[in-house]
């Protein structure tokens, strides 16, 4: 698989033969946040020539608690989306859970990404290939490998070829998620790039507090493998203050960490060439 069946407009860098990264936070909090976090990452693809996308939920729809924070408005989130996509020149993708939200996305976003829980939902898939856009669905953390070329079919049957997919990790018992590396050159057969999300691999669902834990300690391990064993690009939720963040401040990468591990996982991308 190459860099280029990425299909993006805007993806710089594509001829570097490194991984795709797709990162930003978890949700749209402000517009100051987001734009801290997309300049950082930027300057972090410039220096290192990989291809990045910027990712940002304009809404978040899948909670523990119904108090918990969903976003400062779908326009407002929507409008500083496009906004980064102008002003930074970088392309950028948001999660959509409803079959309506995919053609207003698609008017400010580059990818539309489904979320795990949603990937056999056979209508929101509709809806988002309908858009023309790519479509990255996320593998259900209670689907094999195996299983997800039905979604992939999904989109193709509906005249995009634009899919991607991406491994999250899969249930292991009530409060934890685990990664079988073997699921990606399995999802690789059905001719998509694959993406390691290496954040939400690492939660820790359904704590008895509502509000989903995470092992962050373990991002570098997870993306160490997930090069070595050839992934097409690699999914990190970041922030610049983790504890502080409004959605899944508990297993997301502190921002100011991000270039370290990337030194790291480009050395083993060479070494594996």
């Amino acid at each position: 698989m190459t860099i280029q069946k990425f299909n993006v407009d805007g993806l710089s860098y594509t001829k570097e033969d490194n991984f795709l990264l797709i990162a930003g936070p978890c949700v749209v909090e402000s517009e100051k946040l987001v734009f801290e976090v997309a300049t950082h990452l930027k300057q972090l693809s410039d220096t290192y020539k990989i291809p990045f996308i910027f990712k940002g939920s304009f809404r978040k729809a899948n909670r523990s608690k119904g108090n918990s924070f969903t976003g400062i408005g779908d326009m407002e989130s929507l409008e500083i989306l496009r906004k980064v996509k102008h002003e930074l020149q970088v392309p950028v993708t948001t999660d959509i859970h409803e079959n309506e939200h995919a053609a207003l996305a698609a008017e400010y976003v580059d990818v539309l990404q489904i979320p795990a829980f949603l990937c056999r939902q056979s209508s929101l898939l509709e809806a988002a290939a309908a858009t023309g856009k790519v479509v990255n669905i996320k593998k259900g953390q209670f689907m094999s490998p195996e299983s997800m070329q039905f979604a992939v079919e999904k989109i193709r049957q509906n005249n995009n070829p634009n899919v991607w997919l991406t491994e999250r990790g899969t249930t292991f018992g009530y409060q934890d998620l685990v990664i079988d590396y073997r699921g990606i050159p399995v999802m690789q057969s059905f001719d998509v790039p694959v993406i390691l999300d290496a954040t939400h691999s690492l939660q820790q669902p359904n704590q008895a507090s509502g509000v989903t834990g995470g092992r962050p300690a373990l991002i570098e391990t997870v993306t160490r493998a997930g090069i070595a064993v050839g992934v097409d690009g690699l999914f990190i939720e970041t922030h610049p203050r983790p504890a502080e963040a409004l959605s899944d401040g508990a297993n997301m990468l502190a921002l100011d960490r991000m270039e370290a591990l990337l030194e790291k996982l480009l050395r083993i991308r060479e070494a594996i060439r």
